[in-house]
């Protein structure tokens, strides 16, 4: 399958299931606290870093961008479903909601001072997820740090049904930790904690709070 196939896939199918899938996923946070611990860290990292804008990558309905709001953050959320941020701009009229790719982010170099990815890389190949990470380095300005929400595992499954019995064609990669963080070496971050949580987002969930290294990535 190439770029254009899982892209396509990703974006059709979160497109038919953007309302039913916010209804499920509005009230998550409210019986995650560990989660919500991680969110109220990342605000203090950015604003110890400098403060600035913050985007939530593949924001879907907006529900975390709209948290980074509450918590003080200038977030803002792209998405790659038109669907996803129909509703994101719908339920959080106050905020910045944009079309886009993380294939490919329409920021300037070094423009953010925090990213956002939850449980959004779930769907991003093993061949492209390097690629992504590079894009979140590049937009990231020195320093800025990183966090990421993703499912744990070694398997990757297609899901053909999803939220109120919708169709979907998408491909979940539940990753390991030390798998993410090597991979994150590679792209110019440094790890500087990880843990994995059991919640509504997820049966294993993970955690990971990374840093834009100054200088050239690493190259393997």
């Amino acid at each position: 399958m190439d770029d254009d196939d899982w892209l396509a896939d990703t974006r059709t199918s979160y497109d038919t299931v953007a309302d039913s899938y916010a209804d499920l996923v509005r009230g998550f946070l409210a019986q995650a606290p560990y989660e919500r611990a991680a969110f109220a860290l990342f605000a203090d990292l950015v604003r110890a870093a400098g403060d600035g804008p913050v985007a939530d990558v593949g924001c879907g309905p907006g529900r975390i961008t709209a948290h980074l709001h509450d918590l003080g953050l200038d977030a803002f959320g792209i998405d790659l479903s038109p669907g996803m941020i129909d509703v994101a701009r719908r339920d959080h009229p106050g905020l910045r909601f944009e079309v886009g790719s993380m294939t490919d982010l329409d920021l300037d170099d070094g423009s953010i001072a925090g990213l956002v990815a939850w449980y959004s890389l779930i769907h991003i190949p093993d061949d492209t997820i390097g690629a992504v990470l590079a894009q979140f380095r590049r937009v990231l300005r020195p320093g800025g740090p990183l966090l990421l929400g993703f499912h744990v595992g070694d398997e990757t499954t297609l899901k053909t049904q999803g939220y109120g019995g919708h169709p979907m064609k998408i491909h979940v990669h539940r990753r390991q930790p030390a798998q993410l963080a090597a991979l994150l070496h590679d792209a110019g971050f440094t790890v500087e904690a990880q843990t994995t949580v059991v919640s509504p987002e997820s049966r294993l969930g993970g955690i990971v709070f990374a840093r834009r290294q100054p200088g050239r990535p690493h190259q393997p």
